[in-house]
């Protein structure tokens, strides 16, 4: 290739697009996978055919590559040979009819009700990172943010007045999400009494932040949350998503309709939030089998 044609693409989908970093990241890396299959079969990248790509996906699924990134891959390679096309480097999109790998969706794990407020409960409210510790669970919970979401939130994201956060979701789309009274009083109380004792004389525009000035990271706020499991007796294997799990999942037991879960949950497909009601129907069904006498 005389051209840098992923570099070219990377920069497409950055710009154009305006994919989130962590995409970005992924494709990057399936497209230097499929550039190298593309030498095993000594041709360029840009020659490659329906068949050879088939060939490809077929090779991931015997790498043992799961059905989703397969399939995140297969959708990289469609935005790959889009960009070709549009930019009239090749003339035919070899990836318009291939199928998508059958993918199995395991239902999400999340925390039953008792198990929510135990772990709600563990954080003391009492010293700077207990206060934050415990209003950044309570806003997770609150609100459904994704972790990524919630560690890179600003102060000036928070309307303590309107109980509301914006965020910056997948793709730079910002949405509004209502955190509730209980989670808004303890950011209120976070942001006035303990954010500055923790941040002492720095600067931060951002709201959750370590001893050092700087944001909580994913992996720190992971182990928090981790620690904090085990204090409140949480024996199943915890994650900051699994509250976010929990969220969807409480709000349609009590009644919230799909379309308002979407939102709140900031899907751009109203299937991938469908995933929460088949936990809702296990449930159900779980408890007439219990309780009804003639189950």
């Amino acid at each position: 290739m005389s051209r840098n044609v992923l570099s070219e693409f990377v920069d497409y989908i950055r710009v154009e697009k305006g994919l989130a970093s962590n995409t970005i990241a992924a494709y990057r890396r399936d497209m230097r996978k499929l550039a190298k299959y593309a030498e095993t079969l000594g041709i360029e990248l840009t020659q490659l055919g329906r068949d050879d790509l088939e060939g490809w996906i077929s090779g991931l699924a015997d790498e043992g590559l799961s059905s989703r990134s397969s399939s995140r891959a297969l959708h990289a390679a469609r935005s790959f040979f889009k960009f070709l096309t549009v930019s009239r480097i090749v003339q035919d999109d070899p990836t318009e009819l291939l199928a998508m790998p059958k993918e199995f969706r395991p239902l999400p794990r999340y925390l039953g009700r008792e198990e929510t407020g135990a772990l709600l409960d563990a954080p003391k409210a009492d010293s700077p990172r207990g206060a934050r510790d415990k209003a950044m669970i309570e806003v997770l919970y609150a609100s459904g943010l994704r972790v990524s979401e919630l560690v890179r939130m600003l102060v000036t994201q928070a309307d303590l007045n309107t109980g509301i956060v914006s965020c910056m979701g997948k793709g730079s789309k910002e949405r509004l999400v209502p955190i509730g009274e209980t989670a808004r009083l303890r950011l209120d109380e976070y942001i006035t009494r303990w954010r500055p004792l923790i941040l002492r004389k720095k600067r931060s525009n951002y709201l959750f932040v370590t001893g050092l000035g700087k944001p909580m990271t994913r992996q720190g706020f992971w182990k928090i949350i981790k620690a904090y499991g085990r204090a409140a007796g949480i024996e199943k294997p915890l994650s900051p998503h699994m509250l976010r799990h929990s969220f969807a999942t409480h709000l349609l037991e009590n009644g919230a309709d799909l379309r308002s879960v979407q939102a709140m949950l900031g899907h751009s497909n109203i299937s991938t939030t469908q995933i929460y009601t088949h936990i809702t129907r296990i449930r159900l069904q779980r408890i007439y089998e219990e309780h009804h006498p003639r189950a």
